[in-house]
């Protein structure tokens, strides 16, 4: 029996031998039990699906979001019979034979939605949406049921029910991020992983076993036995980020399975796990890891006990290309391999190696008994894939020297004659000549209308009009270049009349497409607002009738609930930071008042005899003329004042010359 589990790892850059970027850790996967397809996505988004037999591309889907919502991880659908046009009465030889297709594919993307892609019709059949509020990281099957289990980062698990596309239940797994699930072959139990393993009784959703020991991110799980738990025989691997050990878990009734009981020594963390058991005690269980750095190693062990050392690889295989530049000459470059599988002989494996935009598959013999094996082999050689004919029905014959071309026109098998310009050309009105199309004959009405009548109310009206029926047509063609030229204008009163020109059977599919883009892409919900406004104003009474309005407008309502929680505290906050801005700014704009100078520029002293001056100049005068007399009159009184001070200094020498100075100052008072 063959277990195989791909590895949903985030996209990381994978460093080759010579620094550079070799590959990238996207989604790659093989088709379960033939193997006859190989699934991956390349960097710019695109699913695209090739032949392995063939070597060819088989299809290609590009999602509607492929830029915006990246698509993280990729699993095949278990095979179930496939029936397809009418079916004829089987003989008795056919009566036992059954043709399994692969057929379903499910996308996990990074918005949270999962997409389930059919390759037998070659078209996405349904979107699983509202389940998760993150990106998904994990998607897993059940192997009989039409359910489908997915984690996230919400830290939740979710399970599907895919013929009504909705989800049955939804619990919460870890406390961080739910990076891998795995379902039983029995589809009784579950394995998720975040920093810790959980197993899960699917019956009942009750937490069974609890596994630790991975210091990073889980990443890979996979069942190897499928013994139930109560006979001790239920193993399962896991591994992590960063993590060069493969870890061998056992499943005990008695619980003492803390820590692992086997660990496979790898050169670098798994991404790609194809596992293949033995159904006697006899056969070891063989496994194929394709590991981060591009190589792939095989083991070979009994699941029987614990083993104490690591085990190594059985063998291991490189593949190697010749170098490109000049400067390489012919020294081999390593090349990454993508994933691999193991086939029911020993002796063969299928490889899928190089670029994800055109990977080399190939079932390259492997001999177990050497312990490293590096291929060679000419990648720009190889390359030359063609591309199959499902995707272009257009053939180029194969022409011979000898062949003749005949050319459709006058009889003799010659170039038809071309009419002569004098001729008068006959145009023929019927159902071959060219037709323009609805978009282009609106566009030219409306430029007819404004070159006729000028900025009126009659170019409004047409201009509405055409906006209408463009809606219209775009809403049924799910045309998106329609839908951003209608969507992405800004006059109110265009959107407005436009509303209440749409029919009425135009308005739910409206409704579903607003909220559409508003959810993948909310930088555009500036533009969606106007048009929800103008069809719930407009349209109420049609809405209020609707029986079931409360389903179809359940996530309008959840998505703009969850946008308007935090409105009020973001206000709040807007308001505090205006504040402190202005004060801020207002600080800034004040000029600084630099130290002041204390000294003084101008001193006035003013001495008794001004104060006089100044007060008699307050005073009025008489007589202008008498100014000469006045001076002659001051000019005495100086001359009087000289002689009187004179006489006292003389006085005052007298009795200093006499000895009167020595006198004590009572004997002074007294004669005074």
């Amino acid at each position: 029996m063959r277990l195989v589990e791909y590895a949903d790892v985030r996209t990381a850059p994978v460093m080759a031998a010579d620094g550079g970027v070799s590959s990238l850790m996207l989604p790659c996967v093989f088709s379960p039990k033939s193997h006859q397809y190989l699934a991956l996505c390349a960097q710019d988004g695109r699913l695209r699906i090739w032949n392995a037999d063939s070597k060819t591309l088989h299809q290609e889907y590009v999602p509607s979001a492929h830029l915006s919502a990246s698509c993280t991880c990729i699993v095949w659908g278990p095979c179930r019979t496939t029936k397809e046009g009418p079916q004829r009465k089987k003989r008795k030889s056919e009566a036992g034979q059954t043709a399994e297709k692969p057929d379903l594919l499910a996308l996990g993307t990074a918005t949270g939605s999962i997409l389930i892609y059919s390759t037998v019709k070659g078209s996405l059949q349904c979107t699983l949406d509202g389940g998760h509020n993150a990106g998904v990281n994990c998607v897993q099957w059940h192997p009989e049921e039409s359910v489908l289990y997915s984690g996230s980062d919400d830290t939740h698990i979710a399970e599907w029910d895919l013929q009504t596309g909705k989800t049955r239940c939804k619990w919460k797994a870890d406390r961080t991020s739910v990076t891998s699930l795995c379902v039983s072959p029995d589809g009784k139990w579950l394995l998720s992983a975040g920093m810790a393993i959980k197993m899960w009784e699917l019956e009942t959703k009750v937490l069974y076993r609890k596994f630790t020991g991975h210091s990073t991110m889980v990443t890979t799980l996979c069942f190897a036995t499928t013994r139930p738990p109560d006979s001790n025989g239920l193993y399962f691997l896991s591994g992590a980020v960063h993590d060069r050990l493969l870890s061998v878990w056992q499943v005990r009734t008695d619980g003492k399975d803390k820590n692992s009981v086997v660990s496979f020594t790898l050169t670098d963390e798994p991404k790609h796990i194809d596992l293949l058991t033995s159904n006697s005690k006899e056969e070891p269980m063989r496994l194929a890891v394709v590991c981060k750095d591009g190589q792939l190693h095989l083991f070979e062990h009994f699941l029987n006990g614990p083993c104490k050392k690591p085990l190594s690889p059985v063998c291991s295989v490189q593949v190697s290309g010749v170098g490109t530049k000049a400067s390489e000459g012919d020294t081999p470059v390593p090349v990454p391999l993508l994933a691999a599988t193991l086939s029911s002989d020993k002796q063969n494996v299928l490889l899928a190696y190089g670029s994800h935009l055109q990977p080399v598959i190939e079932r390259a013999p492997v001999n177990t008994s050497e312990r490293h094996i590096c291929l060679i082999r000419d990648i720009c050689a190889t390359l030359s894939l063609s591309i199959d004919t499902a995707i272009t029905k257009v053939k180029t014959p194969v022409v011979n020297e000898k062949s003749k071309i005949l050319v459709p026109g006058l009889p003799g098998h010659q170039a038809p004659v071309k009419a002569t310009p004098s001729e008068p050309e006959k145009r023929k009105k019927g159902p071959s000549s060219t037709e323009m199309t609805i978009e282009e004959r609106l566009e030219q009405v409306e430029l007819s209308a404004a070159e006729g009548k000028g900025p009126g109310k009659g170019v409004s009206s047409l201009q509405t009009d055409s906006f209408a029926v463009l809606l219209v047509q775009g809403l049924e063609s799910k045309d998106n270049t329609i839908l951003n030229k209608v969507l992405q204008t800004r006059k109110e009163t265009l959107i407005r009349n436009t509303v209440a020109r749409l029919p009425l059977p135009a308005i739910l599919p409206l409704v579903e497409e607003l909220s559409t883009r508003m959810q993948g892409n909310p930088n555009s919900a500036i533009f969606m607002v106007q048009w929800l406004k103008a069809v719930l104003t407009q349209h109420t009474s049609y809405l209020s009738s609707l029986p079931d309005l409360v389903s179809q407008l359940g996530r309008l309502y959840h998505m703009i609930e969850s946008r308007v929680k935090w409105y009020q505290q973001l206000t709040r906050l807007h308001g505090k930071l205006h504040l402190l801005m202005t004060q801020v700014a207002t600080s800034n704009s004040v000029p600084r008042v630099s130290e002041l100078d204390h000294t003084a520029k101008l001193v006035y002293e003013e001495s008794s005899e001004e104060d006089e001056a100044s007060g008699d100049d307050g005073l009025p005068e008489d007589d202008s003329d008498n100014w000469e007399d006045d001076e002659e009159e001051e000019e005495g009184m100086d001359t009087t004042e000289k002689h009187a001070d004179e006489d006292e200094e003389e006085r005052n020498d007298e009795p200093k010359a006499n000895g009167d100075s020595d006198l004590d100052p009572e004997n002074e008072s007294e004669e005074e």
